[in-house]
């Protein structure tokens, strides 16, 4: 199973007799999945039905839905249900005044659902239209996936190479001389011999035993270690596909606190300029997988 974007852009269009419609669907990065449907009033019926689609179809982004009719008769002519209106209205004087709350409005009442309506004639287009505008957005959504898993695919190929390079600079820190056990030897008894030539009040045996704990929090092989392993579950990750946004999210956050560990520890100039290397791309490939699903 292939990866996808949460970024896409679909449209379809059609007309039945006097009657056209026309869907569009933008999709852009979020962290759950977020369905906003637009309907002409009195077609609420139809947003509830693309909202179930579309979240049969995705699961993360959001979505901006909108759909757009027009009629060689005109805009569909609507009605207020004044009956309805005017229950409102009463339940409304009877609610006891708050501070902050504004009295109702009847630009807020009237986009209550149930208060306008369909005229006649445009209850009559509903009909005729609900079928193949249903029709429609089922064509939409597939062009929808399909443009995702297309930026899908270039996202794929972006991020494997991003993860080739982490995997390359791993195994150049890996073995870098500086890492090996005489190098970080060598530099913690030249940092002994420097403070004892400074002061001779030191204690020689309790420096060398500090020196020896340095070494080994130096080294920096737990580190590598759990560099290979991410990059090996990362590769997993994408092979399997699907929704796998925020797992490579959370991934890519380890490696950036794998990668700044080592340039704490390094020690040693060009050990550090890897690890400096390793936190670009690492940067880099979290800025990409935040555009997957």
């Amino acid at each position: 199973m292939a990866i996808e974007s949460m970024t896409g852009f679909a449209r379809t269009a059609g007309a039945v007799g006097i009657h056209a419609w026309a869907w569009e669907i933008r999709s852009v990065n979020g962290r759950g999945l977020d369905i906003r449907v637009r309907v002409p009033p009195g077609f609420e019926v139809l947003a509830e039905a693309a909202r179930k689609q579309l979240g049969a179809a995705f699961a993360r982004g959001t979505l901006h839905c909108n759909l757009s009719l027009s009629s060689d008769a005109g805009p569909p002519r609507l009605r207020i249900n004044e009956a309805a209106l005017a229950g409102l209205v009463e339940a409304v004087a009877r609610l006891p005044a708050h501070e902050g709350v504004r009295p109702a409005s009847y630009d807020g009442l009237l986009a209550i659902r149930g208060i306008v309506e369909l005229a006649d004639e445009a209850q009559d287009a509903l009909t005729v239209l609900e079928t193949p505008v249903m029709a429609g957005l089922g064509e939409v959504v597939v062009a929808l996936k399909q443009a995702r898993a297309a930026e899908g695919q270039a996202l794929e190929t972006i991020v494997t190479g991003q993860l080739d390079a982490i995997a390359a600079l791993t195994q150049q820190a890996e073995t870098h001389p500086a890492r090996s056990n005489d190098a970080i030897r060598a530099r913690l008894a030249a940092q002994v011999a420097a403070l004892l030539e400074a002061s001779q009040a030191l204690d020689p045996q309790r420096l060398h035993q500090e020196a020896a704990l340095l070494a080994v929090k130096a080294d920096i092989r737990e580190e590598l270690d759990r560099l290979k392993a991410h990059v090996a579950a990362l590769r997993v990750l994408l092979a399997q596909g699907g929704p796998i946004g925020r797992k490579l999210d959370f991934l890519s956050q380890e490696f950036g606190r794998e990668a700044s560990t080592l340039c704490a520890k390094a020690g040693d100039a060009s050990l550090s300029r890897i690890g400096l290397d390793l936190r670009t791309v690492v940067d880099q490939m979290r800025e990409q997988v935040q555009n997957v699903e």
